[in-house]
């Protein structure tokens, strides 16, 4: 760094001039013997730069500080380094710093003394690691697990997942756990992204599916060249501009970036920097700001891939289901090509998975260790606990807090504000865990439930596929037979094999889907049921009804609310709403089924 300010500093002196059009430049100063002229200012400030920096403490790279805080006679170095400066600290306590020569055999004496748990720490680099493994073996006497933190990835992702398999093999005692290392620079994040980048595109190529390059060590925010985070980026330029941007006006943004979003009519360009030059000058700037603005991308960032999630559209590629029971009870042709007499199937498949629970201990460990907050319905008598959760910003500038709320069988975010005004109170703990308990007993062990899956052939039928989603799955059934296919509704399942007539289907299959928001029914004499937000909750709402026949709707089960001044119907929530739809179907049995996307 001082050898950089000394010679790369510049200290030129220079003047302006205009020249014959009246266009105002700078050019170096010259004496009458054509030498550059200095500038003392530039000199005085340069050298006061190096004074200042000459005075602070050395700060060792990574690989020396691990080393230097656990010792040599505990870390094993793989790096091909042949010397390196090794901490000594006398039997006065104190401490010197000397250089160690090491021989061209270090790496493999290294490598030995790691797998026979002579030393518990290994660090490895692409230099010094080609040709060894590190995994737990079962013929070494080192089987403990391994925890690999990636600490500098660099950026290529072909020697990203070669260093990855030095310590997950085959004949292993178990897998290694990865850790991407990163600081709370919130510049580094670039780093972190370009390689999640490059490991999903290199999944993608060589596999057919993201998460076999990236090993799903990097969440979807992670990646910070997505077309989610392009769009946040162009959100993040327009909000500068109208000065959206709490701590960052839109010349301090330029200034410090030399980026410049407007034309000469004071617009947005048409052609914004993009995603890598924006990445790129964030490096240069201070900290604080820095900060500033990773908050403000990153909220915009987070709301995008959230919204996605819950409409059904992010794309996550081949996901594999897992479940402790899969069982095909059902399959069907629907399709046979003419050509090659290859078939499209329809499957039924049987699903079963174990509830993994919160238990009562875990949840109070959230709010002892973590900062949560015990919380009970007034209205429903369960038990919650709050936590922090991320903010996110608004395509307006402003920053919506939100809070997790956290359950024996899952999680849900709520905006902030809405707590107050909720049935959600504070409560005693004795209360909490009597209500928690209370839930817990109350589970099952297993949950059981049915799926459709279209596999074989889906080419020729693609468009005939619903478009409610185009992910893929795959699984394996308890026989042993692999399955690849889009899932379908059963909505669209009733409307395949009901081809003579209108769909049917049981009140707990309408149930089901309804809730999962892909479909919504038409009934007879056009009454409609669909999914709808009512209430902070997902509820499914009779709409179409005549007047005259409210009395005897409600006499099958369905609740009347006032809302806005208008008469609504809804299906009650549980497993009664079920019995209800089969009573309503019973008498006004589905016409049509229309397609929704997931709300």
């Amino acid at each position: 760094m001082l050898d950089y300010l000394e010679h790369s500093f510049p200290v030129q002196l220079y003047e302006p001039y205009t020249d014959g059009e009246g266009n105002m430049f700078s050019r170096p100063v010259r004496d009458d013997q054509g030498n550059p002229v200095v500038n003392r200012e530039a000199v005085r400030r340069r050298e006061a730069m190096i004074e200042r920096l000459a005075a602070l403490p050395p700060v060792p790279g990574a690989l020396d500080q691990v080393i230097h805080h656990f010792g040599t006679e505990s870390v094993a170095e793989v790096t091909g380094r042949s010397r390196r400066i090794v901490k000594h600290v006398g039997s006065g306590g104190d401490v010197r710093f000397a250089v160690e020569n090491r021989p061209g055999s270090a790496n493999l004496a290294e490598t030995q003394a790691f797998m026979d748990d002579l030393k518990g720490i290994l660090v490895f680099s692409e230099a010094g690691g080609t040709g060894r493994s590190y995994h737990a073996d079962l013929g070494a006497r080192n089987q403990r697990l391994r925890i690999h933190y990636g600490l500098e990835m660099g950026w290529k992702a072909d020697a990203a997942i070669q260093g990855f398999g030095r310590d997950h093999r085959t004949n292993q005692r178990q897998p290694p756990r990865y850790r991407p290392v990163s600081t709370n620079v919130k510049g580094q994040k670039r780093f972190i992204s370009t390689i999640a980048k490059r490991l999903d595109s290199l999944g993608a190529i060589t596999r057919g599916q993201r998460q076999t390059g990236g090993q799903n060590m990097f969440r979807p925010e992670d990646n910070l060249e997505s077309w989610y985070a392009h769009d946040a980026l162009n959100q993040l330029y327009r909000l500068l501009a109208r000065g959206k941007v709490e701590g960052c006006s839109l010349s301090e943004f330029e200034d410090a970036t030399g980026l410049s979003l407007l034309d000469r009519e004071g617009g947005l360009r048409d052609e914004l920097p993009g995603i890598s030059t924006f990445l790129n000058r964030m490096l240069a700037l201070t900290i604080a700001r820095q900060d500033i603005l990773f908050d403000a991308f990153e909220g915009l960032l987070l709301a995008r891939i959230e919204s996605a999630i819950a409409n059904g559209t992010y794309e996550l590629g081949l996901e594999t289901l897992h479940a402790e029971h899969f069982e095909v009870i059902d399959r069907r042709t629907i399709y046979t090509h003419p050509g090659t007499g290859a078939e499209t199937l329809l499957l039924t498949i049987e699903r079963q998975d174990r509830l993994r629970v919160l238990t009562l201990d875990e949840a109070l460990a959230m709010v002892d260790e973590r900062g949560g907050k015990m919380l009970v319905n007034a209205k429903t008598g369960r038990a919650a606990v709050q936590r922090r959760a991320r903010s996110v910003t608004d395509d307006d500038g402003g920053v919506r807090p939100r809070a997790r709320l956290v359950w024996p069988l899952s999680d849900t975010v709520v905006p902030a504000e809405m707590l107050p005004t909720s049935h959600w109170e504070p409560a005693e703990r004795a209360a909490f865990a009597d209500a928690w308990n209370a839930e817990l007993a109350e589970l099952p062990q297993y949950d059981r439930s049915t799926m459709h899956m279209v596999s074989g052939l889906l080419l020729p039928i693609w468009k005939r596929l619903p478009d409610e989603s185009t992910r893929v799955y795959r699984l394996q059934t308890d026989a042993g037979e692999r399955v690849i296919g889009r899932k379908v509704s059963p909505a669209w399942v009733a409307s395949v094999t009901n081809d003579d007539g209108p769909p049917q289907f049981s009140g707990a299959d309408a149930h089901a889907m309804l809730l999962a928001g892909d479909v919504s029914l038409h009934l007879t004499e056009g009454q409609s049921l669909r999914r709808v937000r009512a209430m902070n909750d997902w509820r499914i709402e009779l709409a179409g009804f005549n007047d005259l026949g409210v009395e005897r709707l409600k006499a099958m089960g369905l609740i009347s609310e006032i809302v806005s001044w208008k008469l609504k119907l809804y299906v009650p929530t549980g497993a009664v709403g079920a019995d209800v739809l089969g009573r309503l179907l019973e008498r006004f049995p589905v016409e049509r089924i229309a397609g929704r996307k997931a709300a």
